[in-house]
Formats: structure tokens, C-alpha cells, sequence
């Protein structure tokens, strides 16, 4: 296949889009179809049997045995349980393949399994599977065979929601809702929809896969729980934009074309910051479209890395010492008339609607700035926010020049007169072109940082679904506009009505704005003074997930209910525990059976050393070795120190039955004990021969790829 026509060749062969179901169906039934997708009616089962009708056919074409309900639990990663099309004929001695509408819109895997945070006792297994229509079904071919895959959502037998897609698709409407509300008071009524735009760029690591397997912390945790850092980090910063390995080239040459496959539209692929890090960009979605294709994304991230001898890895926090890797969410508002809500202009000082639009996200963010913190947490996170590679874990909002400008004379004067103009970038060489200068730089510091048309939020974990923060974000900029919408829908002169509200928003909201430096030690300070809070870990900020006022934006719109936060808010507690409780026996384990029997080989080594020159060289200087195996013997000394205090604290921690207490005691004692293990075996590995260190360093890891 010429490489030319790979893209137009393959792009969404393994999808039941719209274009394949326009095809098959029957007019009324695609007309009915697209009523459900884009207008919410509810779809009846005489259309969904002619729809999986026509799903399974175009199926069974491509050569599928199988079909399951893809659906994503609250462990962050997706489900599937796969039935076969067979079923048995009348006459009993033959098989016939069906697919009826009752399949295709409910399914029943076991709930009782999953994280439901008190939701589901052991013995009530019964849950629910329903198709959600408005993201395509799609193919996946593995050694299994071909498999029909349906996105769904998950709820228990009760009715809650045991997913990342149900409170997702709730806060879609809720925010489309609101954002039509104030779209009539500017007299856009053919608006009829509003979508929130995403598109989640992914960073990722990959190592040499033989190289992964020698090492049990990157297998049972995803990160390297030891390790010292090379001679050489990213310090030269000659990785970022790079030149791509062969071996790299031709793993996101094959990524590409699985993921275009699949309707995903891969857009942009380079090597990051760090030795050995990259990253893959798409074009933007749907919030739930894009959820579910970076999911995806991930799947097939690690999967074609073990097809070509590479491992993936998705940790936040892979290497300590290097950057670690985020999924940065570009969030926007476009309506179905193709209109993005957060496009500026050119004369954004003019633009009443953008205006009201960005003061009512600047309103959410500072209201509810710890509950977004808690969107973008898992246990990896908490090693990368706020390390002076990733935004910190302070939230403020990055506007720029341009629109901080508009926003101080707004405050100042009551009046925006005039916007800044970015102008022409003369480079200084003829033969090359003047090129137009945008009106603001750009701030990679910043948390929640707004980039032209759209808000950047960069603090989402890498291995994170992009659920939790577009339905935080969803769900508070929903409030937000209601507020306002009720304010301006009772207003008698609404031009007065909005300008007044635009400026009191900023006005009550601006702590929230900062475009400086967000690694800085002095914007800390500063973000103290301004009374902005600092959420420095994950299990600090869980409790927002069940704030009073948290409740009430949520069960205000009927995203979550006060039982399903308070579910998951159990559910991370105990995520949070269970995750540090595998790194801390990972690092016993190793220290036990890898490291300690090799340091002591090490000392045994020098100790012989000396004893041998001394008996060949009476009087001869060993005051070398002697050096080595006294600071070894030392360090060994700690090491198995260490790892007998872990040992108890994780006894300890086995004692603490309540969720947040068990969780608080592996933040504060757990994460100290762990430190004080790895510090005198990665000063070890700097000591002792490389020939009997146990494992790959980071040297053989980053750069042996």
C-alpha cells in the first residue's frame, strides 16, 4: 500500500459511523437513529432490532465471531465480557447467528466485582450494560478474533451510576442546557445543541520491552520504584522535538494506522521532554467520543508496543528525576451551528458573548478549584504535580496578555476600550517571511491555561480516563452560566444587565488569574497571599468530592447523586491505599530477593580484595576498597533497616479499617518509609560493580531503546 493513500485507505474501516449507517439502514430508521443521537429521543426496540440487524451483518462481513458491551468502570480502564453471535436453530441441529435490539441496548456483566464504593455488596452482582448511541461501535481484532465493540454506560441494579461515562453524558447535557439558556438572551435561538469540544493530547513512555521485564516495580506498578539517576538526564533538552528513532518511527508509523482503523484522528506525534517520553495528539471531539477514542488510544499504545518488543508505559511518573507525562485536555464549547463559544476575535474587548463566557469559566475554576484538582488525581500524579515539570498544584488560570488586559480595564474602568494586537514577527532574515505574531505567548506552567479558542487544562494524569475532568469542568461551568442565565433572564435593560455582571464576575475572580511563572517558589507565596488553595496530594483533595457545595452542583443537574460522590469518593480512598500498598511490598520484594543479596556479593567482593592484597602485599595501600566496603557495609545496614520499618508500617496499615484513615496513613507514613528505603539503595547502585547490579538502570531504560 503506497503510504500516500494509507490514511484515505484505512481511516474508519473498523467503525459503524455515520457514514456505514446511512448506507445500511433504512431511511426512516437512520432518520429515527440520528433523532436519538442528536436531539436525545428516546429509541424504541422496533428501531434497535433494525439497527442490530445491520450492525451485526456489517460484522459478520469483516469477519467477527463476537460482539461485547465496552464500558468503563470506575477503575479507570474498560470492561468487556464477549458473547458469540450463535445461537441454535429450531430444528437443533444447526446454529444460526442473531443479534437482536434487547442485545444491543442491554447487557448484564457481574457488578458486584467492580468498584462501587459501598454501591454493591459482594453477593449483589447484578448490573447493567446500555448502548450508548452516540458513540460508534467499532472492531477490534486480536488473537481472539474479530469482536463487535459497543461502547456503553454501567449502572447497578439500583440505578447508580458504576462508571466514568454515565455522570459524563449527564454533565454533557447539563452544560448544553445552560449554554443555550444564555445563547437565546444574545438572540441565537437556532442554537439546539452544545457540544463541549475535547481533545486530550497523550504523553507516554516506551522501554525496551526484555529491559521491563527484569524489573517486578515497573511490572506491578508502572513506575520504577529505585533507580539512580544516569550522567546524563534531559537536561541538554536534545529529546524534545527530536529527531524520531527508527525503532520509535516505526512503532508510531503502526500506532497511526491502527488508530486511524478506528475512526481516531492521530494528528501529531513527537518526542517530549524527557529521554525516551513522546507524544500523540488528536484532532478534537466530543467530550464522550474523545473519552472513549483516547481510551483507546491507551489500549492500542500498549499493545502495538508489545508487537514490536517495546513496552508502554502510562505512568505519570515513570522515572524520578525526569519529566513525568500528562494527558492535557483541551476543553471548548461549540454549537451545532459550528460556532466555537471561546473563539475571542479580533476585538475580544468587543465581544460581550465571549466575555460573559470566559468570566463565567474564570467563576467555576475559582469556586471550585480543589474539586478540579481531584478530577486530575490518581496516586502517580501526586509525583508530578507541582515538581517543576508539570503545573503545580496550586490552580490559577493562564489568560495572557491580551485577555488580562481586556479583564484590568474592565475592573479598572468599568470599560474595555481596546484589545492588544499581536502584529508581525520580523526574524530578521530576508528570505525568510514576516510572520503574524499571535496576540499572547503561551504559559506551559500554568494548570488551566487558555490557548487561543479553547482552555488547556494540564494537570490530567496520563494513565487517567479524561472522564473525571470534563465532567468536573462540564458540571461547574454548568453552574456557573445557570447563575448567570437566572441573573439575566429577570433583567429589565439586558445590555446593562450583562456588562455589570461581566465586570462583577472578574472583579470577585481575579485572585484566580496569574501569568506568571507557576513553578516559581515566590508565585506559592503569592498564591497563599491571595488566599488560593494548595492541594499538594490527592488524598487532600477527596474530600471535595463530597463538599456540601460540591453536592449541590451535582445534584442540581443530576450528574451524581450525594451517594454516588460519596461512592467515589470511598472508591479513591481505597485506590489510593491499595495502589501504595503494592509499591511498598514491590519495593520489600525487591529489596529482599534482588538488591540486598546483590550488595551483599558487592561487599564480599571488596572484602576478599582486601584480604588478598594484604596476604600477597603485606602493608599495601587498600585504603580504597577499605573506603567502599565501609560505606557499602553502611548503606546495607540501612537498606535492610528500612525495610524492616516498611514491613511494619505496612502491618500497621493493615490495622486501619476506615478508607480515609487507612489512606491518610499510607500519605504521611507510608510514602516517608518508602523514600527512606529507595534513598541508600539507589546511592548503592552508584557503588557497587554494574555487572551484579540485579536490574536494568535508568541509563540502560532511557537511552537503550
Amino acid at each position: 500500500m503506497a503510504l500516500k493513500n494509507v490514511i484515505s485507505e484505512v481511516f474508519a474501516v473498523d467503525v459503524f459511523n455515520d457514514a456505514v449507517m446511512a448506507e445500511r439502514l433504512p431511511k426512516k430508521v437512520y432518520a429515527a437513529l440520528m433523532k436519538t443521537i442528536e436531539d436525545g429521543e428516546e429509541l424504541n426496540l422496533e428501531i434497535a432490532n433494525v439497527v442490530a440487524h445491520a450492525m451485526k451483518e456489517w460484522a459478520l462481513e469483516k469477519g467477527a465471531t463476537h460482539y461485547t458491551h465496552w464500558f468503563q468502570p470506575m477503575t479507570g480502564i474498560t470492561a468487556e465480557k464477549h458473547d458469540s453471535f450463535i445461537s441454535p436453530a429450531s430444528n437443533g441441529g444447526q446454529a444460526i447467528l442473531e443479534f437482536s435490539g434487547k442485545e444491543l441496548i442491554k447487557g448484564e456483566p457481574d457488578a458486584s466485582s467492580f468498584p462501587s464504593g459501598g454501591l454493591r455488596a459482594t453477593f449483589e452482582a447484578r448490573g447493567y450494560t446500555a448502548w450508548d448511541c452516540t458513540s460508534p461501535a467499532f472492531l477490534r481484532e486480536d488473537a481472539a478474533g474479530v469482536t463487535l465493540c459497543i461502547p456503553t454506560a454501567f449502572c447497578s441494579y439500583t440505578g447508580e451510576a458504576l462508571d466514568k461515562k454515565t455522570p459524563l453524558l449527564r454533565s454533557m447535557e447539563a452544560i448544553s442546557t445552560q449554554t443555550i439558556r444564555i445563547l437565546k438572551l444574545f438572540g441565537h435561538d437556532d442554537v439546539k445543541k452544545v457540544d463541549c469540544s475535547v481533545g486530550p493530547e497523550q504523553e507516554y513512555f516506551l522501554v525496551d520491552r526484555e529491559k521491563y521485564l527484569q524489573r517486578d516495580d515497573l511490572i506491578f506498578t508502572g513506575r520504577t520504584l529505585f533507580g539512580a539517576m544516569p550522567p546524563k538526564g534531559q537536561e541538554l533538552d536534545d529529546h524534545y522535538f527530536g529527531s524520531i528513532k527508527e525503532r520509535i518511527a516505526g512503532y508510531m508509523k503502526e500506532l497511526n494506522i491502527e488508530l486511524w482503523k478506528l475512526g481516531i484522528l492521530s494528528k501529531t506525534q513527537h518526542n517530549e521532554v524527557a529521554p525516551a517520553q513522546h507524544e500523540m495528539a488528536p484532532i478534537y471531539g466530543t467530550a464522550n467520543i474523545a473519552t472513549d477514542h483516547n481510551q483507546l488510544v491507551m489500549e492500542t499504545m500498549k499493545k502495538v508496543a508489545k508487537r514490536r518488543g517495546l513496552e508502554c508505559l502510562l505512568h505519570e511518573k515513570p522515572f524520578a528525576g525526569v519529566n513525568g507525562s500528562a494527558k492535557h485536555n483541551n476543553w471548548s464549547l461549540v454549537t451545532n451551528t459550528g460556532k466555537n463559544l471561546l473563539e475571542p476575535g479580533k476585538t475580544p474587548h468587543e465581544n460581550i458573548q465571549f466575555l460573559l463566557f470566559l468570566s463565567a469559566i474564570i467563576k467555576a475554576v475559582d469556586e471550585n478549584a480543589v474539586l478540579l484538582r481531584m478530577s486530575a488525581s490518581n496516586p502517580g500524579n501526586d509525583h508530578r504535580l507541582g515538581a517543576n515539570e508539570a503545573p503545580p498544584a496550586v490552580i490559577s488560570i493562564f489568560l495572557g496578555e491580551q485577555l488580562e488586559d481586556v479583564i484590568d480595564q474592565l475592573i479598572e474602568t468599568g470599560e474595555a476600550k481596546s484589545s492588544k494586537q499581536g502584529g508581525k514577527l520580523n526574524i530578521g532574515v530576508h528570505t525568510l517571511p514576516e510572520l503574524k505574531k499571535d496576540a499572547t505567548d503561551r504559559n506551559r506552567t500554568s494548570p488551566f491555561a487558555f490557548t487561543g479558542n479553547k482552555f488547556e487544562f494540564r494537570m490530567v494524569a496520563s494513565s487517567m480516563s479524561a472522564a473525571d475532568g470534563n465532567t468536573v469542568l462540564n458540571t461547574i461551568v454548568a453552574d456557573a452560566l445557570c447563575d448567570m442565565a437566572d441573573e439575566l433572564e429577570k433583567a429589565d435593560n439586558f445590555d446593562l444587565a450583562v456588562h455589570d455582571l461581566i465586570k462583577s464576575t472578574l472583579t470577585k475572580h481575579q485572585r484566580i488569574i496569574f501569568n506568571g511563572n507557576g513553578y516559581s517558589e515566590e508565585w506559592k507565596v503569592e498564591a497563599q497571599r491571595r488566599g488560593l488553595p494548595n492541594t499538594p496530594t490527592m488524598v487532600d483533595a477527596i474530600p471535595s468530592l463530597i463538599d456540601e457545595n460540591t453536592i449541590r452542583i451535582f445534584e442540581k443537574f443530576s450528574v451524581l447523586s450525594s451517594v454516588e460522590l460519596h461512592s467515589r469518593a470511598e472508591v479513591n480512598y481505597e485506590n489510593y491505599s491499595k495502589t501504595l500498598n503494592i509499591e511498598a511490598k514491590t519495593m520489600i520484594e525487591m529489596a529482599n530477593q534482588k538488591y540486598i543479596p546483590a550488595v551483599i556479593k558487592g561487599v564480599k567482593v571488596l572484602a576478599d580484595s582486601i584480604n588478598s592484597i594484604k596476604s600477597a602485599v603485606p602493608g599495601a595501600d587498600v585504603s580504597v576498597q577499605t573506603e567502599l566496603l565501609v560505606q557499602s557495609s553502611d548503606l546495607l545496614a540501612k537498606a535492610k533497616a528500612a525495610v524492616t520499618h516498611l514491613e511494619n508500617v505496612i502491618a500497621t496499615a493493615d490495622t486501619k479499617e476506615e478508607a480515609k484513615e487507612r489512606a491518610m496513613y499510607f500519605k504521611d507514613v507510608a510514602t516517608k518509609a518508602m523514600e527512606d528505603l529507595r534513598a541508600p539503595i539507589d546511592a548503592l547502585e552508584l557503588i557497587i560493580d554494574k555487572s551484579l547490579w540485579p536490574v536494568p538502570t535508568y541509563g540502560d531504560l532511557l537511552f537503550e531503546v
